[in-house]
């Protein structure tokens, strides 16, 4: 039997912290949600530094088999950590020592250490830099394409719809999580047909939905047809500010 959870998710709503709203979702789990408002920067103070001292969301406290608290940090290693606990009939993993879990992590760290990074940059260079390097632009945004490829041509030889196995898993919750923001980089879905396919169905699941828009609505994948134009300014907003702050803080070292 899994044990019950205490968990507390600090989190916004980006694509790292949407893969942390959905799988708690489509677990079924309770959890207590507290927004840390990424533009007001809150995760660079020093109460927030203690959970995550990388300042960055999402971030979980969680009370632990000794009955002490424990924080996870890093959006693989909380979706592997809320598997690892409490998943014991694998909604969203696979037994251990099964084909099917090793091939769950490659995909989970093929997004973490590929998409990610490679498609946030191309989102700040697209998005937010003040200055356009067209160079920058163009690496990032060929270089998310290709990631995308790789999952498309992954998902052509499945015969579930999923990445991996015969069911939803953390794999799929992570990709998706960038996946849906393919277009706001210039990357139009439609040019992955497989891929597509697989967004549409885990978008169209109510746990995945629900998952979007906590703890705000997810103007991305919202009905506002302007959503996405207010996403881009929300976060133009607050990003140079927060590079600047990080600059004067090295400055003082």
């Amino acid at each position: 039997m899994a044990p019950q959870p205490h968990i507390k998710l600090y989190t916004d709503s980006t694509p790292n912290g949407i893969k942390i709203t959905t799988a708690l979702e489509e677990l079924g789990l309770h959890y207590e949600l507290e927004h840390v408002d990424i533009s007001t920067l809150r995760q660079k103070e020093p109460w927030y530094l203690e959970i995550n001292p990388n300042g960055r969301i999402p971030a979980i406290v969680d009370t632990f088999d000794d009955g002490q608290s424990i924080r996870v940090f890093e959006g693989g290693s909380i979706l592997q950590y809320l598997t690892d606990r409490y998943d014991p009939e694998h909604k969203l993993s696979f037994p251990k020592g099964s084909r099917e879990y090793y091939e769950c992590n490659n995909w989970l760290f093929f997004q973490h250490g590929g998409i990610g990074p490679m498609q946030g940059q191309a989102s700040h260079f697209l998005r937010y830099a003040p200055t356009k390097i067209q160079y920058g632009i163009d690496r990032y945004v060929t270089e998310t394409k290709r990631l995308y490829n790789v999952l498309d041509v992954q998902l052509s030889k499945s015969k579930s719809g999923f990445l991996v196995g015969d069911h939803i898993s953390i794999a799929d919750i992570a990709a998706l999580s960038w996946v849906i923001f393919g277009p706001y980089v210039d990357v139009p879905l439609d040019l992955f047909p497989n891929l597509q396919k697989w967004e549409a169905m885990l978008s169209a699941r109510s746990a995945i939905t629900k998952g979007f828009h906590i703890p705000k609505v997810l103007g991305i994948k919202s009905d506002d047809p302007e959503g996405a134009a207010k996403y881009q300014k929300h976060h133009a907003d607050w990003v140079f500010k927060g590079m600047q702050a990080d600059q004067e803080n090295f400055c003082k070292k």
